[in-house]
């Protein structure tokens, strides 16, 4: 194997690791938002956690959270704004990439 295979090999890996980091954080601010939003629509217990892994598989299937808990907020008249929803999603972002770094 040459240098330049184990330099492209290296890069791979990395590539690799990152897109996972990457998943795991956004699967993780999902359902930090999910459950966010759960209490907003006054769901509790078991009902916030099925919420929140709603919301985790919607963005798994490929579908837009924010649409999503916009619409649900919508249709209960939760009264939270667009830049409110995102900033919030912004901030868990954040939350859950240091949680997965841990």
């Amino acid at each position: 194997m040459t240098t330049f295979d184990k330099r492209e090999e290296g890069f791979e890996r990395q590539f690799a690791h990152d897109e996972e980091l990457k998943f795991k954080a956004i699967a993780r601010r999902n359902k930090l938002f999910g459950l966010w939003a759960a209490q907003k629509l006054g769901l509790a217990g078991d009902d916030a956690e099925a919420y929140g892994k709603e919301v985790v598989l919607a963005g798994v299937e490929g579908q837009d959270v924010f649409k999503k808990v916009r619409q649900d907020f919508d249709a209960k008249a939760v009264a939270q704004t667009d830049h409110q929803i995102r900033r919030t999603m912004d901030d868990l972002l954040s939350q859950a990439v240091a949680e997965v770094k841990k």
